[in-house]
């Protein structure tokens, strides 16, 4: 399974452009959000966050109950329920589809769901031809790279980066404005619409109620893509239930100013099920894969399953000032920025990428901006701890946790503490990079920044200035 090629987090910051581009970027959209979640605009906007932080704390404590309904409900309508397990299992039930019908043109709307899976890296070797039919997706696709952003999936891409791309890709004349840019895009996805067999989506929420899933986009390439092909099939984590209709309201006055800072995405679809008589549109067959994928696992450890509650807003990202720095495509899996480093390394086991939990520096903005109140600080301060735990387990990093060790003790005798920094203070700056490159310490300094010390110290400052009668 071909894997995309990621730059090294010493490219991405050296590269002064991307950088921008980055800043400019999530800047655009905290001002967005401000903008749509300040009082004079939604004055219920903290009520909102609590209320939908109960709705999802209730969906997952009685997730079995709700997933039993859904599927009643789905099959009900005609459709089919395929309870995936894994990655493994929801593509091959794609591909068995596709081959039991004679299927090998398909259209896919955007969905991190299935990046999360490979769903084009497994299916795509298989004979089947999958478009990306969300602009930003499709952009990334022709550039054979992953998403950057949950929303914004070419936020790292500028109008001539695309003109490029199209140029050298679709064999078109250089154009870098981005209406004939979009044009250009739009008239080859059409063509894939018209051609495709399947459709394959995600779903923002599905509905246990009534079975219903609720796509919630601004291009209605999702819409293109549920109800022109024969089969639509959505890939939906089981986390996405929400229990009634009614609850749904309280989803969608969040999302869209979390993630665009809109009142409401411009198309927000409700679908149950395929055509029905008397219907004038939409596919013949509806099925509707549950995917698993480590999330029953993350469900059964209370202190950390609050981080299932994610409705994909990426406010997080763009608040975080370690994705701001490093952008998406240095986080191993599908989802990056704060809710990467709490999701991936729990559904895929802790040992996978154990770096995640640390690239944080706890400032709490990410919890401060989630619309649904995960608090993302805390789980990544549990899911260090066990990291932590692990490496002892294993021996690692043996000098670091003696070197904090020293530290502690240190701290905790203020006369020592005085002694040392006095010490440290003379040896710096003459002998201080000699010193910074040695053995663990180098080892420890090329991925941080020591703080130099500097004479006079805080406390001899404070204590002349005590003896001269200064308050």
């Amino acid at each position: 399974m071909a894997q995309y090629e990621s730059p090294s987090i010493e490219a991405t910051l050296a590269n002064t452009r991307l950088q921008t581009t980055l800043y400019t970027s999530t800047a655009r959209s905290m001002a967005k959000r401000r903008h749509g979640v300040e009082l004079s605009v939604l004055p219920d906007y903290q009520d909102l966050r609590s209320l939908a932080h109960q709705i999802k704390r209730h969906t997952l404590e009685n997730l079995d109950y709700y997933l039993e309904m859904a599927e009643r409900q789905v099959v009900a309508r005609g459709g089919k329920v395929f309870w995936a397990r894994d990655a493994e299992e929801a593509a091959a039930y794609v591909l068995d589809l596709a081959r039991q019908r004679g299927a090998r043109r398909m259209v896919k709307s955007k969905s991190m769901t299935t990046e999360e899976i490979h769903f084009n890296e497994r299916l795509i070797p298989e004979g089947l031809d999958i478009v990306e039919t969300d602009l930003g997706e499709y952009i990334v696709q022709l550039a054979e790279q992953r998403p950057y952003h949950i929303v914004g999936p070419a936020l790292h891409m500028n109008r001539q980066d695309v003109a490029e791309l199209f140029e050298r890709k679709l064999g078109i004349p250089h154009e870098e404005e981005p209406e004939k840019l979009t044009k250009i895009a739009r008239k080859l996805l059409r063509e894939k619409f018209l051609a495709a067999d399947i459709g394959v989506s995600g779903a923002n929420f599905v509905v246990a109620e009534t079975g219903a899933i609720v796509l919630v986009e601004n291009e209605g390439n999702a819409r293109l893509t549920t109800s022109a092909p024969k089969i639509h099939v959505a890939v939906a984590g089981i986390e996405k239930l929400l229990p009634r209709m009614a609850d749904l309201g309280v989803f969608l006055d969040l999302l869209g100013r979390s993630a665009t800072g809109q009142a409401l995405s411009v198309y927000t679809s409700i679908l149950a099920g395929a055509r029905r008589p008397g219907d004038l549109d939409g596919p013949e067959e509806f099925h509707l894969i549950l995917l698993d994928n480590g999330r029953t696992r993350l469900l059964a450890d209370r202190e950390k399953r609050e981080s299932l509650f994610c409705i994909r807003c990426g406010a997080c990202l763009n608040y975080c000032p370690v994705f701001r720095k490093i952008g998406g495509h240095n986080y191993p899996g599908a989802y990056s920025g704060p809710i990467g480093s709490i999701l991936t390394p729990q559904y895929q086991g802790i040992a996978h990428s154990p770096w995640l939990p640390f690239a944080s520096s706890l400032c709490g903005c990410c919890a401060e901006v989630c619309p649904v109140k995960i608090d993302i600080p805390k789980i990544l301060l549990a899911l260090r701890a066990e990291v932590t735990a692990d490496a002892e387990k294993e021996s690692r990093n043996r000098w670091e946790r003696w070197g904090f060790r020293a530290w502690a003790w240190v701290m905790r005798h203020p006369k020592i503490y005085e002694m040392a920094g006095a010490v440290a203070a003379g040896m710096f700056p003459e002998k201080s990079e000699v010193l910074l490159r040695l053995g663990p310490i180098g080892a420890w300094n090329r991925t941080r920044e020591l703080p130099r010390p500097v004479a006079p110290s805080f406390r001899s400052l404070w204590r002349t200035r005590r003896e001269g009668g200064l308050q």
